[in-house]
């Protein structure tokens, strides 16, 4: 067995070989972490998209403690990791970048009997008890979730106990670690909202520790943790609503199947029972292939693969708009979906959606308003149709049923997806001069 002293020394798969076989017991100098079993898996097995090359190894971890010191041993060693929940916003290459890594499965309980802890007063902090995966205290809202855990299982969980907040988030793959880090969002609702706080393991201090929401600068599906490998997420608290009820109906397309007509949805006064939302949200989702089903290859996706467009100042939202009128007539301009970024500015640092106000026009300075495109929309009147693929190549395509989902046929590699995204894109700035920016995170494979 290699000395553990100077193995971060040695060729990458022995070095990824030896951290698991210390993580398996192996070996004189092995780790017990209790909460971690060693395994393999490809990330075809591990991602929505099911593609990509299979790691050097997996750890599965189910409770923060132990993320956080499997971590913490492979950052000693200098070993790549990634950590992944559910999987359903990466877009995973075969290289050997991929093939290196040890990636750190986040997985909870099956949801048994003992897995919930729910009761007026459940005491809900950071010395809760470890292995209780969810926490939700009735009196005040208060949820807490290991980070593992399915996030439309908490969802369910959340809706069954009387709280109202994460309804409109339902039926969204992944793991609840993931929705702070992309500032999940649906239907009008976003994590954001209803975030109390997140406990990360900080990897320059190797410390866990409780953040508030502020520290995150949270913005349209961006946290300053995207993109980035600072910190893990482990934990997840959210503040919701002990009524029942759900957050304001502000979504068209939602509002319309509740009952609410574009007035009320423009007030933004209006909820339902969260029961109600919660069901009509994954009936809407089921239409698009927007809920996993392993028979139906339209939900082999991503999910939205990209960002609805938002460009700064009022030059570069008429420069799209004068586009659409030029390639698709005045009807169409006129009908376009596009809204005001609520409290939405360019700042100093440039605001958000820096890369697609750039493509339509950008350059606009500090304070200006924002403007957001549909992409899906933006996407069909560009040339590509439900089903879209590469002339040639159908190993890829866009859903059927919704044109904002990429989706694998049930053979594709990441080339395959990679050349479907390009394609769109391109057509998309040709056509519009938006550049649409992917809303996974890539791994061993880029889309420029």
């Amino acid at each position: 067995m290699t000395d553990s002293t100077n193995f971060a020394q040695n060729m990458p798969e022995e070095r990824a070989q030896h951290l698991l076989e210390r993580l398996r017991g192996n070996g004189n100098d092995s780790v017990a972490i209790p909460g971690v079993h060693v395994t393999s898996r490809s990330f075809a097995d591990m991602t929505t998209l099911r593609i990509g090359a299979a790691p050097a190894g997996v750890v599965v971890c189910s409770s923060a403690e132990a993320v956080a010191q499997v971590v913490s041993l492979l950052d000693a060693h200098k070993q790549p990791l990634l950590v992944v929940g559910g999987g359903s916003n990466l877009v995973v290459g075969e290289g050997d970048e991929v093939s290196q890594l040890i990636v750190v499965l986040m997985s909870a309980g099956d949801g048994g009997a003992g897995v919930e802890k729910q009761g007026a007063g459940a005491e809900v902090d950071a010395d809760a008890d470890a292995e209780v995966e969810v926490v939700i205290d009735h009196e005040t809202g208060v949820v807490r979730a290991f980070a593992g855990v399915e996030w439309d299982r908490l969802v369910a969980a959340t809706v069954e106990a009387g709280l109202g907040g994460l309804e409109c988030l339902s039926g969204i793959p992944g793991s609840v670690g993931a929705t702070p880090v992309q500032n999940v969002g649906a239907y009008g609702a976003e994590v954001a909202q209803v975030l109390r706080r997140v406990q990360l393991f900080n990897r320059a201090s190797g410390k866990l520790e409780w953040v508030e929401p502020s520290a995150l600068e949270l913005g349209y599906r961006y946290s300053n943790l995207k993109f980035t490998s600072r910190a893990v997420v482990t934990a997840v608290e959210f503040q919701l609503t002990a009524d029942g009820l759900s957050v304001p109906l502000r979504f068209g397309e939602l509002a319309r199947r509740l009952g609410v007509d574009a007035d009320e949805a423009a007030a933004g006064e209006i909820r339902r029972p969260a029961a109600d939302v919660r069901q009509a949200v994954l009936e809407l989702r089921a239409g698009k292939g927007m809920v996993l089903d392993a028979s139906d290859h339209d939900t082999w996706s991503a999910g939205s693969f990209f960002t609805n467009p938002i460009v700064t100042g009022e030059a570069a939202r008429d420069a799209v708009v004068a586009a659409v009128r030029e390639k698709c007539g005045e009807a169409e301009a006129e009908s376009m979906p596009l809204y005001p970024v609520k409290g939405g500015s360019a700042s100093a640092s440039g605001g958000a959606g820096g890369a697609a106000g750039a493509g339509a026009g950008g350059g606009a300075g500090a304070g200006e308003p924002q403007f957001k495109f549909s992409a899906a929309w933006l996407i069909e009147r560009a040339g590509f149709a439900k089903g879209w693929h590469v002339p040639g190549n159908d190993r890829a395509s866009l859903s059927t049923k919704h044109t904002l989902a990429l989706t694998n046929r049930g053979s594709a590699t990441s080339e395959d997806v990679v050349e479907l995204a390009r394609a769109v894109r391109a057509g998309v700035h040709e056509a519009f001069g938006v550049v649409l920016e992917p809303e996974p995170i890539w791994v061993g494979v880029s889309i420029d």
